[in-house]
């Protein structure tokens, strides 16, 4: 991809095609073919493995930096500690870079820190190393943040393979990966979509939508390596981030190459966000997510993982929203009035700096 006006825009970080372009066309470019980790950079995951250890760094530029459900500090936290474990691995490990903006209250610095430390207790994870930095006012915004981390594969992801060879016997993959999926498998979504977004949008706009949005952001790393020991059955386990549901659907059958039919009235949406998105124009399956999972699942054990996560705090309102389809590439949906709508890739998250 080569920018008409040779500049770097808003929509190259926020998720969905132009972002994906210009990793692919320029870091992956950059980067590609220099390391033998059995997931490379090549493959374009949310984590790196190499000799068995799971790699990941991730930077945070939220806007405000407290929103309603949290903080940049939770999300940092949170968004690598789920990309570790998406792949099926424990985090071990993280560490912490700070850049702080000049004029930062001190309370506030606080403030990340608690949050951060009571996310990594939740979570069952430390910060053991990091970097600090600070720059002049008004370039930030508060401050950024990047956490990097390392994790292990576990039992439970031993456990998860085994089950899924019981119904797929030319199952090879070692890690919860984005090629996995193949016609016939289901797509389970832990929870509703578009909260994590709707609340970042009200802090940055100072609206109101006569409700109570809170972002979703958590750690699920707990609840992944149970569903992997207690359940098993998945084969690919993936976080709608930037871009949402639909950016993650896409990722999924362009790597794997296959379709995705999902089902309009399985696809959870709050009732206060569905309206909010209404008002402004907005398609909730384009609206990032910092607490949910969309997990590719044999047949055979969809609807026991849906269940067991329907009995945990986390993914009370999961659903099993589609199946995956070799009978057409891309995303589709089949609407509550019987018709058939393209979900095309977005080009961006329509809501900028929510992680």
């Amino acid at each position: 991809m080569k920018e008409s006006n040779g500049k770097i825009t808003m929509l190259h970080g926020a998720g969905g095609t132009v972002m994906h372009n210009l990793v692919k066309d320029y870091i992956v470019k950059a980067f590609g073919g220099l390391s033998d980790a059995e997931i490379p950079i090549e493959a374009m995951d949310d984590a790196a493995v190499i000799d068995d250890i799971v790699l990941k760094s991730d930077s945070h530029a939220v806007k405000p930096i407290f929103f309603p459900g949290g903080d940049i500090g939770r999300l940092a936290i949170s968004g690598t500690v789920n990309d570790i474990s998406c792949l099926g691995a424990a985090p071990r490990a993280l560490a912490s870079g700070f850049v702080l903006e000049e004029g930062l209250a001190m309370a506030d610095l606080e403030r990340i820190l608690d949050s951060m430390r009571s996310t990594c207790v939740e979570a069952g994870v430390g910060v053991v190393t990091g970097d600090t930095k600070v720059v002049e006012k008004g370039a930030l915004g508060g401050c950024v943040m990047n956490v990097s981390g390392i994790g292990k594969r576990t039992p439970a992801l031993e456990h998860n393979l085994e089950v899924v060879k019981r119904f797929r016997s030319d199952f090879a993959a070692r890690w919860m990966t984005d090629s996995n999926l193949r016609a016939g498998d289901k797509i389970v979504l832990s929870g509703t979509v578009g909260d994590h977004g709707l609340a970042v949008l009200s802090a940055q706009e100072g609206l109101k939508f006569g409700s109570n949005i809170l972002s979703d952001v958590k750690p699920l790393n707990h609840l992944i390596q149970r569903m992997l020991a207690e359940v098993g059955g998945a084969i690919a386990i993936k976080d709608p981030t930037r871009g949402g549901l639909a950016d993650c659907l896409h990722e999924y059958t362009e790597k794997s190459k296959t379709g995705i039919r999902i089902q309009e009235n399985k696809v959870p949406v709050r009732e206060d966000v569905r309206t909010a998105c209404e008002m402004l124009g907005l398609d909730p399956l384009e609206v990032g997510n910092e607490g949910k999972i969309v997990i590719g699942a044999v047949p055979e054990k969809a609807e026991e993982i849906t269940k067991f996560l329907q009995s945990t705090k986390e993914g009370k309102d999961a659903q099993i929203i589609g199946e995956v389809t070799a009978n057409f590439k891309g995303v589709a949906m089949q609407t509550v009035v019987g018709g058939k709508r393209i979900i095309a890739r977005p080009v961006g998250d329509p809501i900028p700096r929510i992680c």
